[in-house]
């Protein structure tokens, strides 16, 4: 749909009626309706005198012929004038479709009218005399040209209430898109708001349990935290990310895990530095490796490993999250985190994006994005 018309809807904010009426009468008095005119009145006047090509000589033929045009012509322009000021007097006042139609029909009527004496004058004859002594002429005339000038503005009419139709549904659907993504913003704020305290909450039961058990590592952790939070939550509220920002996050997040976990766990981070800069949600990955904590190498006595991956397949990014852990449980794929991670990213990317969670072997989880 084209994103300009000629013809604003009525009540456009900022568009006076001496806009609209000249946007309109230009729309129907232009080189090309002219042209149109012209072509009709020589179409009508070679359907009329066709026939004198047997029996006139070919430039008598020529100049009645000519002569026939310019005549039909005096009568198509200015009914073509006529429709082109009612149209535009119409639709700067906005009249009702019925209301313009007559108001086209009487306009037609008056411009057929003088039509008549108008072409009479430019042809040298006398008006009174010719129209006393050839009364059919003016209503055969008169007749004929109110006809097509009615037909003429209902043409035109109906194309100015397909366009201010067209004006209104392009209005209605631009409404429509900003109410999308206005409620697409809110679900993802709302959506980012639950895995916010999730993710806090339990990482400060993490340095909690610490405190309880070594409260020096407890002190050293919770410093580490703070100032891991202080680069995280401008991050959180963000709409966007990058893949390095995000790696930078889960291997700060898996450090201060380590100063609890010791030896039970260990981590890597392998990607292509090339892509750094690739567009990612926010707080995803460590969302990923809060779960692979908690569901996978938590309840293992001996802990465990996680392997971050992140590389190009074709086109897409893949990121994922590999633990050697418990694996699947009841819970695993269930919580407050991966299932809003999940309704991210279908809000972000729509079928474009997914998240698997697959069974490792000999045990653990995989989780890719």
């Amino acid at each position: 749909m084209k994103a300009q018309l000629l013809v604003p809807a009525p009540g456009t904010a900022g568009s006076s009626s001496w806009t609209i009426a000249r946007s309109v009468f230009a729309r129907v008095w232009n080189l090309k309706s002219i042209a149109i005119v012209f072509y009709f009145c020589l179409l009508l006047m070679l359907g009329r005198f066709i026939t004198g090509l047997y029996y006139e000589a070919l430039d008598e033929w020529a100049f009645n012929l000519t002569r026939g045009v310019r005549q039909t012509l005096i009568s198509g322009l200015l009914l073509l004038l006529a429709i082109a000021l009612t149209e535009a007097f119409a639709a700067a006042k906005a009249l009702p479709p019925r209301r313009a139609l007559a108001l086209g029909a009487l306009t037609s009527a008056v411009a057929a009218a003088l039509s008549v004496p108008a072409r009479l004058v430019v042809a040298g004859f006398p008006i009174v005399e010719r129209l006393t002594e050839y009364p059919g002429f003016f209503v055969s005339t008169f007749t004929l040209w109110t006809a097509l000038g009615s037909l003429g503005y209902w043409f035109f009419s109906s194309m100015r209430a397909d366009q201010e139709a067209r004006c209104r549904l392009a209005d209605a659907e631009c409404r429509q898109q900003a109410l999308q993504a206005q409620m697409c913003e809110a679900q993802l704020t709302a959506l980012q708001a639950q895995i916010e305290p999730h993710f806090l909450f339990n990482t400060l039961a993490n340095v909690k349990r610490l405190y309880e058990t070594a409260p020096d590592q407890g002190r050293e952790m919770l410093s580490s935290l703070i100032n891991y939070l202080r680069a995280a939550l401008p991050a959180m509220r963000e709409s966007g990310s990058t893949l390095g920002r995000e790696l930078e996050l889960a291997r700060s997040f898996l450090t201060i895990l380590k100063m609890r976990m010791r030896e039970r766990l260990d981590f890597s981070i392998d990607h292509d530095p090339a892509l750094a800069n690739a567009r990612v949600p926010p707080m995803v990955l460590p969302t990923l490796v809060e779960n692979a904590i908690k569901h996978g190498l938590s309840p293992l006595p001996e802990g465990g490993r996680i392997d971050i991956h992140a590389r190009l397949e074709g086109d897409d990014l893949l990121v994922e999250v590999r633990d050697n852990g418990a694996g699947f449980s009841g819970s695993t794929g269930a919580g407050v985190g991966l299932a809003n991670t999940r309704s991210r990213l279908s809000a972000l990317y729509g079928a474009r994006a997914r998240m698997t969670l697959t069974a490792g072997a000999p045990r653990g989880v995989t989780a890719s994005i």
